[in-house]
């Protein structure tokens, strides 16, 4: 059950629309809002120990601050029982994580700055010390010479539900469903968190979290049914809208184009003719372009496939955005 759980949630947290609202919503530090997510990327290698593979998953992140190159380490927490040295584990991962850097970028003269968070999803309410200060007797004594680390804590459990269905978005309603579980209140939310994330991959990554949840017996599997039918119906009535509006388009081009082609003079045909053809492509590249955002595509991704220009992608954006 444990490492369904672990596995999900790594998931989840992998995708960079999480992982922002993780820390622009739950990560109260000024700097944050001059990171660059645009340039975030995921790093493969893990540097866990051995002896906590078992129990612990982790997640790191670089991008880009003020053109400075950070990471961001996330420790996902799940063990029923609060473990008091945590400080210690995280910095010696933080070291190994140094170590590894020296290594692999020979002649470097300064290592980049790294923010480690511990994110813990237990019952338990966390009492560990976070400063590492706090677990070294007689630490002051030393003086400058005295060690001094500390982690941000995430706890999904310190959070009210009032607070997080304030803030609506895909981690709090993962917070509401770990903490909180109501079935009714979690559809309500999905259905609000369709209408309004622009990242579908990132809510269909939410809803395929309950999927294995179901699957391994930890959340009932008609309560995951319930979800992915509104899910899917809700999807399935946007697709059907955007069909029918391409369609009624697709005629009056059609039509259009036919008067053109009756017209008197042969230039008046050609034109015509031509005009039609063109306008044929064009609304034929608009209606790819809306399904592509519909299913949570980037804005680079539709340009690439699509060849139409920023400006046209991001109206159609709104457009759609207004009919929903």
């Amino acid at each position: 059950m444990k490492n369904i759980h672990d596995i999900g949630y790594k998931k989840l947290f992998s995708n960079k629309t999480i992982f922002r609202q993780l820390l622009e919503t739950f990560v109260n530090e000024g700097w944050v809002k001059d990171l660059d997510f645009d340039s975030c990327e995921t790093l493969d290698k893990s540097f866990i120990s051995d002896h906590y593979k078992e129990t612990e998953s982790d997640i790191i992140y670089k991008l880009n601050l003020k053109g400075k190159e950070v990471f961001v380490y996330v420790l996902i927490e799940f063990q029923s029982t609060v473990k008091r040295f945590m400080a210690v584990n995280v910095l010696n991962y933080i070291t190994n994580f140094y170590m590894d850097y020296i290594t692999s970028n020979k002649g470097t003269k300064k290592l980049p700055a790294i923010f480690p968070i511990v994110l813990y999803n237990g019952d338990r309410l966390w009492n560990a010390p976070s400063k590492i200060s706090e677990l070294i007797e007689g630490n002051d004594l030393l003086g400058k010479y005295s060690i001094h680390f500390e982690y941000f804590r995430i706890c999904e459990n310190e959070y009210s539900k009032e607070s997080l269905l304030k803030i609506r978005n895909i981690v709090s309603v993962l917070f509401l469903a770990e903490s909180f579980y109501d079935m009714d209140l979690l559809s309500n939310e999905l259905l609000d968190l369709f209408e309004r994330e622009e990242d579908k991959q990132a809510v269909s990554l939410f809803l395929n979290w309950f999927k294995q949840l179901s699957e391994s017996g930890r959340i009932n599997k008609e309560d995951y049914r319930s979800l992915e039918s509104i899910y899917t119906n809700k999807k399935e009535v946007k697709t059907m809208l955007i069909d029918a509006m391409g369609k009624e388009k697709k005629r009056i081009f059609d039509a259009g184009w036919k008067e053109g082609m009756t017209e008197g003079k042969t230039e008046g045909k050609t034109e015509g003719k031509t005009e039609g053809k063109i306008e044929g492509k064009i609304e034929g590249k608009i209606e790819d372009a809306k399904v592509m955002l519909l299913n949570g595509e980037s804005i680079e991704r539709v340009k690439l496939y699509t060849k139409l220009s920023e400006e046209q992608i991001l109206k159609l954006k709104e457009e759609i955005n207004l009919k929903e």
